[in-house]
């Protein structure tokens, strides 16, 4: 088939969940013309004809939601001059989506106009049936969700990633929804749930410091939802299930809890999944046990370190998509992380796009405000200067040994030192801490005070359980605020979950609230603060990122400053280095960068820990 020249032309976005109207000027005009809906005015990138050939173009396009594009494309005028694109997605809304011959029809003769839209990563154009299914998920969903109590108004993206969650059990399997941190993927597995009114029961596993907020988000998005909490010393599963129940539980839990495993789910979503990046961890073994019609892993990390970490996910999910592991490690392992093979990254992400969702903020939500990003170097107190030098020449005196001793003693220098930089009380374990005995926790207490004083709020992040009490202490002293308080994972998940509802809610709650970098650095929603502090490094930077978005997530309205403090001359500028430096993220993804640090000959490992006199002084 062939267009008219300068006719109105159509193609579906699943991305945008909307029609997009485009091909004639003026636009606007054209569509009134029709009777078709205008809706909002956008960007799409197409694959047209460019002097001679087929290029990506961004084009200028106007897009119709599909509860405005439907019923106007199903009473469009026959006889109306428009292209052929057009004409096709009229076809395509006109069908049930229960007619699977009709849409394979209309998938033969779609012209190329009518699909014309690049696949999620631009590489390539989409095929007709590939968006005709997309679409056909697409309107099975909304029809679906509107047969639902589900109080929210889900964005474009979040309906098409419903959509495609919707048809991972149809097929037979689940999948990775890998959205960036704060778009919303808990709510995008809610309307999945609600959705499915099955007689098998659903299973949400996650994090203990979520199992309140998994509770709260369904309670509050979608209260129709039974749900039962199998958590806490007097938990037990029933013994019938309301059609549609959600059972809530942890990881711990998945771990040792028999069963779970002898329980045959509808739905299993693994929350936070990058708890199950380890296929040996008991929780990963576990969750390949569980009897599921489909499993669902989420998680804005699927790579933190290494590619074993996406085998792991997968073998959950997709059992045998990757093969086995050795198979992997062959095939994609070592080409792609020792040799930085393009042709292995190619193929596997071939291999990988159909069964993982990938979107970012940038792709999806350009509404968000943007993240500013600081870095503080602090000084070291002569106190600190000294205790760090005779750390370093303590443990070089005393040798370092090879293997495993070597590793693990180097590990044992790296936090000191690391402490040393926080302050000396961390380290020498004498008292609280008093200002003036390091840089950096005076610097800390002078710019919260400053947030504080302009009633703003801080969220501070650190790895260390000690670290943060004595902050606390501090902060409570100094800032005037209250009690300053402290989520880690000792608390019980009620006080956390009571911790996290303060700070979003309570008028008089302190300002600032203390975090511990593991416990706390996924799955809250802290949008309240417009300030994030990292108080001390950690190796990889998405690590610090995930922790970061506890606050730059769908809901914030202000630009998020992030403060990274960085005691200058010191381990710590090392650890600045591998984040800003291409080499160094390299390395972090293909490796452990503290057993790289001790691969490193003594005097190789020296100049890396030595105290830099112009860092700092």
């Amino acid at each position: 088939m062939t267009d008219l020249p300068g006719t109105l032309q159509a193609t579906f976005v699943p991305a945008e969940n909307a029609i997009a109207w485009w091909g004639v000027t003026p636009l606007t005009g054209a569509i009134r013309a029709h009777g078709l809906p205008e809706g909002r005015s956008g960007v799409c990138r197409l694959a047209l004809p460019v002097a001679g050939r087929i290029a990506v173009t961004s084009v200028a396009v106007q897009l119709a939601e599909l509860d405005e594009a439907l019923p106007a494309l199903r009473t469009l005028d026959p006889g109306a001059t428009v292209g052929e694109s057009v004409r096709a997605w009229r076809d395509a809304a006109g069908l049930s989506p229960g007619d699977a011959e009709g849409y394979a029809t209309l998938g033969t003769r779609m012209p190329v106009a009518a699909h014309a839209v690049v696949n999620d990563d631009g590489t390539a154009i989409t095929a007709a049936s590939a968006l005709l299914t997309r679409f056909r998920q697409a309107v099975t969903t909304r029809d679906a969700l509107r047969g639902t109590d589900i109080r929210a108004t889900l964005r474009p993206y979040q309906i098409d990633g419903v959509a495609w969650l919707a048809a991972r059990p149809g097929l037979g399997h689940g999948g990775v929804l890998a959205d960036e941190m704060g778009l919303g993927k808990t709510l995008q597995a809610i309307c999945l749930l609600a959705t499915r009114r099955s007689p098998e029961p659903h299973l949400v596993v996650c994090p203990t410091s979520l199992v309140g907020n998994w509770r709260r988000e369904i309670a509050r998005f979608a209260p129709a939802v039974p749900t039962v909490s199998y958590h806490g010393a007097d938990r037990r599963l029933p013994d019938t299930y309301r059609p549609g129940t959600v059972v809530i539980t942890s990881y711990p839990v998945l771990r040792r809890d028999e069963p779970l495993t002898a329980t045959d789910w509808d739905v299993v979503v693994l929350d936070e999944a990058q708890q199950i990046k380890n296929p040996e961890a008991l929780a990963s073994r576990a969750a390949a046990r569980l009897s599921a019609r489909s499993r669902i892993a989420m998680t804005g990390t699927p790579v933190e370190n290494r590619l074993d970490e996406l085998w792991s996910l997968l073998h959950v999910t997709n059992p045998g998509l990757l093969g086995t592991r050795a198979r992997f490690r062959q095939r994609f392992v070592t080409p792609i992380e020792q040799r930085r093979s393009v042709t292995a990254a190619t193929a596997l992400g071939t291999v990988v796009r159909p069964h993982l969702l990938r979107r970012t903020k940038a792709e999806v939500a350009t509404e968000l405000p943007a993240k500013q990003y600081s870095t503080t170097i602090c000084t070291l107190t002569d106190e600190q200067a000294r205790l760090y030098r005779e750390a370093v020449d303590r443990a070089f005196a005393a040798g370092l040994g090879v293997g495993i001793e070597r590793s693990g003693r180097v590990l044992a220098l790296l936090t000191s030192l690391k402490q040393i930089c926080n302050h000396p009380a961390q380290f020498l374990r004498d008292g609280p801490a008093r200002p003036g005995r390091s840089g950096k926790f005076d610097r800390a207490t002078e710019m919260l005070t400053e947030i504080v004083e302009d009633n703003d709020r801080a969220l501070v992040f650190t790895q260390y359980r000690a670290m943060g009490d004595l902050l606390a202490d501090h902060l409570t002293d100094s800032l005037g605020v209250g009690p300053v308080p402290f989520l880690h994972g000792g608390l019980p998940a009620a006080r956390r979950d009571e911790l996290v509802r303060a700070f979003q809610e309570d008028d008089d709650a302190p300002a600032v609230l203390l975090l511990s970098l593991r416990a706390a650095g996924f799955g809250l929603n802290l949008t309240r603060a417009s300030h994030v502090m990292h108080y001390d490094r950690w190796w990889n930077p998405a690590v610090e990122e995930q922790a970061t978005d506890r606050a730059h997530r769908i809901g914030q309205q202000r630009t998020l400053n992030v403060y990274t403090l960085v005691t200058g001359g010191t381990i710590e500028e090392h650890i600045a280095r591998l984040h800003d430096s291409k080499r160094g993220l390299a390395e972090i993804v293909s490796g452990d960068a503290e057993a790289a640090l001790s691969r490193l000959s003594d005097d190789e490992l020296h100049a890396v820990l030595d105290l830099d006199p112009g860092g700092s002084r």
